[in-house]
């Protein structure tokens, strides 16, 4: 058996057509956007080509749409750039607890400079409550962010409930969706979002681009100055090349969307079902509102580090976790938030799906997965099986 990746959640390949689309802006096409001459004018179309891609993508106007180097940028503009634009109405900011650290960070650097913060909780499932963030809403709220999906166990949230409580109430509502995008069906009038992130290379694109959306006439302070860029929203030379890259791979992943997400619920399922069989498991996170391709499940009386390098000699790629926070040795803050112990969420292991993987890679993995797993109890002093 060759090498199986299943850590799609953390990166993806770039697709061979994405590769070629991108070709000529690295060579001969090598034109700065901002240019007036032939070489800059062909690149400025290239970039107006993917921005209406994009916008189309997402039910936007091209004009909505400002690309960043990735979903980190995205979210912290998105928040910061809402957060000074309108401190004079109100400092109050809303959050959940299980959000990616490009949102929890961002809230809680506001809060360092004089902002409000509440970080709601969620249920045993990952899931916010929409009649949390009703109550919490207030008068001096001016943002909500709350993701899409979540990038550790796969939770959907009801984006669209919460963008109608949000708006009713007059603030803002940002939704992280580096997870959703090209997988979910995303369109933000029906979500009812104001602002909306997401990055290429969790779609099969380059690494160092993403989109953010910012709905029109909804004031945005930058966070990086010295250039007209971006409508003055986000200065700098843009990425062509990998701009490029990000539409021709959300639009191929829009089109096959329906039918890949048939093919990775049956893997997931297949997966799912297979470890569930291995005593002192759970597995984590909303098993109907749940990402096409997420598996993530606790071993009890395990490490996670452990379970990963083991897999890793056996040729598996996977995470225990946000690739973000790989080098931690705490346990995950979104099992916590879910009422996961400390012992428990050591445990944990997340296994993300991908156009490449198959029922043979699947039957590998849950062969090896129980062996591993015994193999490590075994040597742990609580376990007595």
């Amino acid at each position: 058996m060759s090498a199986i990746y299943m850590d799609h959640a953390a990166t993806t390949p770039v697709r061979p057509e994405v590769v070629e689309a991108m070709l000529p802006y690295f060579s001969f096409e090598f034109g700065n956007a901002s240019s007036v001459y032939g070489w800059g004018r062909r690149a400025h179309q290239a970039l107006d080509g993917a921005r209406d891609t994009v916008s189309k993508l997402l039910g936007a106007q091209a004009n909505e749409i400002i690309f960043t180097s990735g979903g980190s940028e995205g979210a912290n503009l998105a928040i910061k750039g809402v957060a000074w634009a309108y401190q004079t109405k109100g400092k109050h900011i809303i959050t959940s607890a299980i959000e990616h650290h490009a949102v929890l960070d961002t809230v809680l650097w506001l809060k360092k400079h004089g902002f409000e913060v509440t970080i709601l909780p969620v249920d045993e499932e990952g899931l916010v409550s929409p009649v949390e963030i009703e109550k919490a809403l207030r008068p001096d709220t001016i943002l909500v962010s709350i993701m899409h999906a979540n990038n550790e166990v796969g939770t959907i949230q009801p984006i669209k409930e919460i963008g109608t409580i949000v708006r009713k109430h007059g603030a803002h509502f940002h939704t992280d969706a580096v997870q959703t995008a090209g997988v979910l069906d995303i369109n933000v009038e029906d979500l009812g979002v104001d602002l909306l992130s997401l990055s290429g290379h969790k779609l099969y694109g380059p690494k160092g681009v993403g989109a953010l959306y910012v709905r029109k006439g909804v004031r945005l302070d930058p966070l990086i100055h010295g250039g007209a860029q971006e409508r003055r929203r986000r200065a700098g030379t843009e990425n062509v090349a990998g701009i490029v890259g990000l539409a021709k791979a959300f639009e191929l992943a829009r089109v096959e969307r329906l039918q890949e997400n048939e093919r990775l619920i049956k893997l997931r399922d297949r997966l799912i079902e297979g470890v569930r069989k291995i005593p002192f498991t759970k597995v984590n996170g909303s098993l109907v509102q749940r990402l096409p391709n997420n598996v993530n499940v606790c071993f009890q009386y395990i490490e996670g580090e452990s379970m990963l390098l083991n897999l890793d000699l056996k040729g598996i790629a996977a995470s225990s976790g946000s690739a973000c926070t790989s080098g931690s040795l705490d346990p995950s803050h979104v099992l916590l938030a879910m009422g996961l112990t400390h012992e428990i969420a050591h445990g944990s292991l997340r296994l993300t799906l991908g156009r490449e993987n198959t029922e043979a890679e699947i039957d590998f993995v849950l062969q090896e997965i129980p062996v591993i797993v015994e193999r490590l109890r075994e040597m742990s002093p609580l376990y007595q099986g």
